[in-house]
Parts: structure tokens; sequence; C-alpha cells
């Protein structure tokens, strides 16, 4: 993933959009398009983006807004996602969302100040027979504790 640039420039987002409108359904790779260069959609994008499949902003918005994969601001280096399925409930995944945001100092969804990480919900990882589950950069990870993420991140923080 290219995350080195941020700010799309016209000719770019044009580009992207226009690999993918030969498709039969162009909207999603579109938008893995846009997640994978920027690690996010670039709200300079939204315009084009909706104008192109004559959709309107908020449908779009509602698009992005459904898939845990899409995001309209970039992430922190190291992305943690967290299983708010009901196995993934009935098995701690509160009481763990609670713990890992309180030690990290976030919210869903933010970021922190260094930039480092970012905490979001997701609503299932398919492990619910290893409940609760969790990914920190991608990495499937079940039977999770607040500490595991914690020593995870610092793996990948060397």
């Amino acid at each position: 993933m290219d995350t080195t640039i941020h700010t799309p420039d016209d000719a770019d987002i044009s580009r992207l959009i226009n690999q993918h409108m030969t498709l039969e359904g162009p909207l999603l790779p579109i938008l893995h398009a846009f997640q994978e260069r920027y690690s996010h959609i670039p709200d300079k994008a939204m315009a084009p983006i909706a104008a192109a499949l004559n959709i309107t902003k908020a449908e779009l918005h509602g698009v992005i807004s459904f898939y845990h994969d899409f995001r309209e601001k970039p992430a922190g280096k190291h992305l943690i996602r967290i299983c708010r399925g009901e196995a993934c409930q009935s098995m701690g995944a509160n009481r763990l969302a609670e713990e890992a945001l309180s030690s990290l100092g976030l919210a869903w969804y933010e970021t922190a100040r260094n930039n480092e990480v970012t905490v979001e919900p997701v609503f299932c990882l398919g492990l619910c027979a290893c409940a609760p589950a969790a990914t920190v950069d991608g990495k499937l990870m079940g039977r999770v504790t607040a500490a595991r993420i914690s020593s995870t991140l610092k793996e990948a923080a060397q």
C-alpha cells in the first residue's frame, strides 16, 4: 500500500476512476483502488466518484460506511480491529474493547496523536470458534486479550 501520497490530484482521481469504469458494478473496485492507494477514500475524490457513477454523495457515503474495509480518514501506522459480533461479545469482546481502548486512550475510529495506532470495530472476522477475535495490522488473532494486542503492537513497532 502506498501511504506516502495523501492528497490526490485531479489527474490521479480521474485515472483511478477510469481504470474501473468498464467493469460491471465498478463502485467497489474504484473504492478499493482509492483505499489501496491512499489508505482511505479522500474527501476530494467523493464528488468525482459519485458523478462518474451517477449516484449521490450520500449513497457513496452509505457504501463507504457500510464496509469496514473503507475509511474516510487515513488510519494510523498500526490498525487494530476488534470483532463486535455476537459470538465474540459472548466471549468477552466488550471487556476486551474497553480495556484496549482505555489502555490506548482512544475511542472507536480514533487515531493516536502520534499516528501510531487506529482502533476500529468489525462485525465478524470469521473466528467465532476462537472468540474473542481481533486483527493487528491484518494479522488474525483468536482468543485475544488486551495484553496480547499490546504485545503484538510492541513487536510490530520493533
